[in-house]
């Protein structure tokens, strides 16, 4: 047994690390990456939000609703531009949202105990400060394509089906992923792992993936990766 594991209470203490998460590290848990989608899973539907916001009931499609994500982002962009609304405004609903309850202590709990990355469809402008509020966890994400006078012109994804590739590229170094989501992009990054999960998805995904575990509520969704974890 190694030394890092042999130091006292006092010191675990202070590394501010609980008893059961030293144990999960020296059973090789750390060789598993759990890889989550973000909004709908851990803060509200962005888009959503904005259509709330801005009383276009438009912009509530998502990906629940969309499997085709470029179509949906020339929907948004070209809806954005006729109603001459910009990042300006979207910005100012993100700052309003907050991760939803419970969320907050789910991700810390998760990463006392496992590494976590967000693998994500939203942008380098939206995410700032959702993670912020999340404790700063590690989010592969998109970027928007915005003009000076912050008109929204389009988008770069970092890649094509980007969520896949993600957690196929960790396995690649030697990862086990597990993954989670809650729309029709989650899908393939949820298959071509280890273990996954679908949070809070809608009844027609749920309905077409019965294979697929679901859950709705944090402590269970939490229950079930520590399961993995320590299989």
């Amino acid at each position: 047994m190694n030394d890092w594991y042999n130091h006292n209470e006092t010191e675990k203490s202070k590394n501010g690390l609980t008893e059961a998460a030293y144990d999960l590290f020296n059973t090789g848990v750390y060789m598993y990456v759990t890889c989550l989608d973000l909004e709908g899973v851990l803060v509200p539907e962005i888009w959503i939000a904005f259509a709330e916001e801005t009383g276009i009931p438009e912009f509530r499609r998502t990906t629940r609703d969309e499997p085709d994500y470029d179509k949906l982002m020339k929907f948004r962009i070209a809806l954005l531009k006729e109603k001459g609304l910009g990042l300006k405004e979207i910005q100012a609903t993100i700052s309003k949202i907050d991760p939803l309850p419970g969320a907050k202590e789910f991700m810390d709990e998760l990463r006392s105990i496992g590494q976590v990355i967000i693998l994500s469809d939203t942008f380098t402008q939206f995410a700032g400060p959702l993670m912020k509020k999340l404790g700063y966890p590690t989010i592969f994400c998109n970027t928007l394509e915005v003009a000076p006078n912050g008109e929204i012109t389009g988008y770069k994804l970092r890649q094509s089906n980007g969520k896949f590739h993600a957690v196929k590229a960790l396995q690649s170094i030697g990862f086990d992923t597990i993954a989670a989501g809650d729309s029709f992009n989650d899908l393939a990054m949820i298959k071509a792992s280890k273990a996954g999960f679908l949070f809070r998805s809608t009844e027609k995904i749920i309905k077409d993936n019965p294979d697929i575990p679901a859950f709705t509520e944090y402590k269970d969704f939490l229950n079930a990766i520590k399961n993995v974890l320590n299989s």
